[in-house]
């Protein structure tokens, strides 16, 4: 079992191991295998948080796919969320009439899924689907599905595969939680 850790004199402890992880990554894999067999979708990955959840399932898609990168900002260096995005890195692919399907790591408040629904909808694609690792779906506030979703989790801050604490520990194999404070 993964030991806790602390950064910054915030204490966090295991939520999701590695293997979890793997084990679902796989599932969410196979699931839009199935739902784009014969079609040619473009994943979009949200970056930086999502990279390293969109490199192990884009290694678990079977069809034949593109791939591009949106980077947005709304958290900074801090634990919430500012309230207000910005696109940091644009899209290079064309959208329009193609099968668009987001990949996320964590949807939070929504705010950051809206924008990027609202400006890839824009370009008129034939579809458009969300894929997150984590959906907090308590305080998530998006008015359409998401469709894909690896956990549902508390609004807890976590961290670790992909999601960041002021831009560190992203690296981490597993996803830990912020402990409650004594």
């Amino acid at each position: 079992m993964a030991p806790d850790i602390t950064i910054n004199n915030d204490q966090f402890t295991l939520y999701l191991s590695e293997q979890q992880i793997h084990d679902r990554v796989k599932e969410l894999a196979a699931r839009l295998n199935n739902d784009y067999h014969g079609k040619v979708p473009i994943f979009i990955g949200i970056l930086n948080g999502s990279f390293i959840f969109f490199a192990d399932l884009i290694r678990e898609i079977t069809v034949d796919c593109e791939v591009d990168f949106l980077k947005l900002s709304s958290y900074g260096d801090a634990k919430i969320s500012s309230g207000q995005v910005h696109l940091l890195k644009d899209l290079n692919c064309q959208v329009e009439g193609r099968d668009i399907v987001v990949v996320e790591d964590v949807v939070d408040s929504g705010i950051s899924i809206d924008f990027m629904k609202k400006l890839v909808m824009k370009e008129n694609p034939a579809s458009f689907r969300v894929v997150t690792l984590l959906l907090k779906k308590s305080v998530a506030k998006v008015d359409f599905p998401i469709d894909y979703v690896g956990f549902e989790i508390p609004p807890e801050f976590v961290i670790g595969y992909g999601l960041d604490y002021a831009q560190k520990v992203r690296n981490l194999k597993s996803i830990y939680r912020l402990a409650p404070q004594e």
